[in-house]
């Protein structure tokens, strides 16, 4: 019920958890594994759950890894492209229809920089800012303009000016099939199931690439939660469109909408997070809003009340990096405290008990805390020395603490000193790297 350390390491670079299934790089390259191997996910040669972390291969040139929980893929320090697990509608991208139980390179090239993995396939940037994608392509999500799937790396458009892509959710409770983008040009781009209105494209249809939301070129950040979306302009503005059953668009109704639209007038939104139908916000002076589904106290308002429009989570002016997942929300504040509400059955808070919490409640009392990421019913972070930490359900062994016990507070992963969050992850469910 409280963070517990995994192993005693302090030389972990990255990590990336999808619920089941984890991944961690450490500061000298190895890439290591451990949790739900089904489909051969972990790439360990195997489909064998791990309960602590396990090196994959002997290579030490890993910088990047991503996972949905049946397929992962990794990319080296050279820019090649690996992949492992589920393959059997083309989403390994290597030409096989077949599941597969170890890393096999993905082509030749050598510029791949960063991407979004689901179990349908996945979509990657190169270095030249071109989008290139592969997998079952369900709803038209690759984007290539064409509905069957593609076993092989294929190039959405001929324009390489994508900035930043957003997956729809797949957070272990939805798989939404709708996927956003953003251009260099700031020009707003979505594609894929359009049926709740989540592409913005003012109806309720599939797209099998990618259209332009609007005309407008002034967008910065894009964020796709299950049915709905959300982006913030350069001027600070907040928007929604989408699903709208709880009041998660944040626009004081229940109304679905299939365009953008405006979240209250004010102009100093910093950062947005949408959970399953619940988001967290905020603002450039600090302060922490949230709106949408209230059950478990997942808003942090002290009820479980649904809020169709933006509230204030208490009156502190020190929020830092937010994170939401269906039913839980934690946030690490610039003091370096730990906070977490929400739903609680299996640890997930941190808080040593298996109660829920409708407001935000500090974990233990240290103020060390760096980084936090998480998926469905756990959480991993990082404190300023480096370590890792996990804590909340464990029934794959995906906290990596060589046993199948849940845990309700932090444990820490091995001694290492080094983990840090990687810069270049997109909708990764837990990611960081070592230094």
């Amino acid at each position: 019920s409280s963070p517990t350390q995994v192993g005693a390491l302090s030389d972990w670079s990255f990590v990336n958890n999808d619920g089941a299934a984890s991944f961690a790089i450490k500061t000298d390259g190895t890439l290591w594994a451990w949790g739900q191997g089904s489909n051969g996910v972990l790439g360990l040669n195997n489909t064998t759950t791990y309960s602590s972390p396990v090196q994959v291969g002997s290579s030490t040139d890993w910088a990047y890894v991503d996972t949905s929980g049946s397929n992962s893929f990794a990319i080296k320090t050279g820019g090649t492209l690996w992949t492992t697990g589920l393959g059997t509608s083309g989403q390994l991208g290597n030409l096989v229809l077949a599941n597969r139980s170890t890393f096999g390179q993905v082509g030749s090239d050598t510029n791949w920089d960063k991407g979004s993995i689901s179990g349908q396939g996945a979509l990657i940037i190169k270095t030249t800012d071109a989008l290139w994608g592969f997998g079952a392509n369900v709803d038209g999500a690759l984007g290539n303009g064409q509905g069957q799937g593609i076993n092989s790396p294929v190039q959405i458009g001929s324009v390489s000016t994508w900035a930043f892509i957003s997956c729809g959710a797949t957070d272990g409770s939805s798989n939404r099939n709708a996927n956003t983008g953003i251009k260099s040009n700031g020009t707003l781009w979505s594609w894929g199931d359009g049926s709740l209105g989540e592409l913005g494209l003012n109806n309720r249809t599939f797209y099998s690439s990618p259209v332009q939301v609007g005309a407008l070129t002034d967008w910065s950040s894009v964020s796709s939660g299950n049915g709905m979306s959300f982006a913030t302009k350069t001027n600070g503005t907040l928007w929604s469109w989408g699903s709208n059953s709880d009041g998660q668009l944040g626009q004081n109704n229940l109304t679905y909408r299939s365009s953008p639209v405006q979240i209250g007038a004010l102009t100093n939104w910093s950062s947005v997070a949408a959970g399953n139908v619940a988001c967290l916000a905020r603002k450039t002076d600090g302060t922490l809003w949230s709106w949408g589904g209230g059950s478990f106290g997942v808003l942090g308002s002290n009820a479980q009340a649904n809020r169709s429009s933006p509230v204030q989570v208490g009156a502190l002016t020190n929020w830092g990096t937010v994170f939401a997942l269906t039913r839980t929300s934690a946030s690490v504040k610039t003091d370096g405290t730990l906070w977490t509400w929400g739903y609680n059955e299996f640890g997930q808070l941190g808080h040593n008990d298996v109660i829920n919490k409708s407001s935000p409640t500090q974990v233990g009392g240290l103020s060390t805390w760096s980084e936090i990421n998480g998926s469905l019913y756990s959480f991993v972070s990082i404190k300023t020395d480096k370590t890792l930490w996990s804590w909340g359900t464990n029934s794959s062994g995906q906290l990596g603490t060589g046993d199948i016990v849940y845990r309700s507070s932090p444990v820490q992963l091995g001694a290492d000193t080094s983990w840090r969050f990687s810069a270049r992850s997109f909708q990764s469910a837990n990611s960081s790297i070592k230094q």
